[in-house]
């Protein structure tokens, strides 16, 4: 069943911030997907751009690297070619770039590996979980969801757990550098060019950098080759090490994205179970945990879209899409589609098959975290479902001012505990 009702007009701004305040504008991304789903978008601020909708045209052309860059960088707001250069990240790179950082860490994020931090995850979830059920009412995505991908952070990339609040707190100011709740420096509510050269240009590049670079003469001195950031500093079969430019901004990368997707796909899940009591009794009595998790993802699809921009004019449902010309993939979008999905709006903890793109399957860039994502997911939820009889709001959530990484920041709720 609908867990929650889009309120746009179907003609909502993409390039707005602000359009995002009250959730994704489903509406909008409906009628473009009927109507015109390779849709030319103006920008006030910047170059217009295609919007592509449906996730069979986004999955097609997902798959042609080659003529749909990330070379160019990856959002919607323009930049110089020297401010690509200094802010990029193996994200925006093509093959066969990005496979040879990509294979540097994928081992640290494969399937087996991951599987193996089960029993630590099951341990924070106690330590979370416990902690909140005992206030009684709460906020969820600062008590719940935000402190378990934060805490796993740490294991992940080996940093102490005093200081993980704090990395917490400049990942939120990079990637959700839009929203004031999260940073002074509101990208676009400045015109200072002080921080163009840092990744996101935001000043928290900045300080996660000189973070970095303490922590590694830390683990240095101290012998320590455990953990992620180890890894992506080894050189690779051609003898070719990463920059230290390129390392600060991996690092702000990992401590970004590797909280904010999965705290918001916690987030809408317990939003769900807010809404109706039958979730939560279907977690408590069914065999839910081999689809949950991915219903949950997708449902949340908390990466709103990916940028590309084409190589070569490119002919798709009339359109010439034009060398030089930006494009952009909304994933939210695909994850609604009534040609993909039966009952999109719905939330169907049973959804089989579920083949979203919230981790934007299909290509090389593939989310690294995805399996991480999944297991963070179907544990807390798993211990979630031990621990309460009810979960309901006690206020209005809110959402990030964001069309870029999307979610609950504000989920207020009363728990009952079992």
């Amino acid at each position: 069943m609908t867990v929650w009702t889009p309120t746009d007009t179907g003609q909502a701004d993409l390039t707005s911030h602000d359009t995002f305040l009250q959730g994704p504008p489903h509406n909008t991304f409906a009628r473009l997907r009927a109507e015109d789903p390779v849709h030319w978008t103006d920008y006030a601020d910047g170059q217009g751009f295609w919007s592509i909708t449906r996730m069979a045209d986004i999955l097609e052309m997902n798959r042609k690297p080659n003529i749909f860059s990330s070379a160019r960088g990856i959002r919607m707001e323009d930049q110089t070619y020297e401010e690509y250069l200094a802010r990029r990240t193996f994200q925006e790179t093509d093959p066969p770039e990005h496979m040879q950082t990509r294979i540097k860490v994928a081992k640290a994020f494969s399937k087996p590996v991951i599987a193996g931090f089960e029993n630590d995850i099951k341990a924070l979830c106690d330590e979370i979980l416990d902690a909140a059920i005992e206030k009684g009412e709460f906020d969820a995505t600062k008590e719940i969801a935000r402190q378990l991908p934060m805490r796993m952070l740490g294991r992940i990339i080996g940093t102490p757990d005093e200081d993980l609040p704090w990395l917490v707190e400049k990942g939120d100011a990079l990637i959700a550098n839009t929203d004031p709740d999260f940073t002074d420096h509101v990208l676009d509510k400045m015109t200072t060019d002080e921080f163009r050269m840092m990744p996101f240009n935001s000043p928290a590049g900045a300080e996660l950098y000189q973070y970095a670079k303490d922590l590694m003469a830390k683990k240095e001195a101290a012998g320590d080759t455990s953990g992620v950031l180890h890894l992506i500093l080894q050189p690779g079969k051609d003898g070719s090490r990463i920059s230290e430019e390129e390392f600060r901004n991996f690092f702000c990368l990992l401590v970004a994205a590797g909280n904010d997707t999965t705290r918001y796909s916690i987030a809408a899940g317990l939003q769900a179970l807010t809404h109706d009591p039958k979730f939560l009794h279907q977690m408590q009595t069914q065999d839910v945990w081999d689809t949950a998790p991915d219903e949950i993802i997708r449902w949340a699809s908390p990466t709103i879209y990916f940028r590309r921009t084409a190589t070569q004019d490119y002919e798709t449902h009339g359109k010439t899409i034009q060398a030089g010309d930006k494009v952009l993939y909304w994933f939210v979008s695909a994850n609604r589609d009534e040609a993909a999905f039966d009952d999109p709006f719905g939330f169907d903890l049973h959804r089989n098959p579920n083949r979203h793109v919230a981790f934007g399957q299909g290509g090389p860039h593939v989310c690294l975290g995805m399996w991480l994502a999944r297991l963070e997911v179907r544990v807390l939820f798993q211990e979630l479902a031990k621990r309460i009889k009810s979960i309901e709001p006690t206020g209005t959530p809110k959402f990030l001012r964001s069309n870029f990484v999307g979610g609950y920041k504000e989920l207020p709720v009363r728990v009952v505990p079992a």
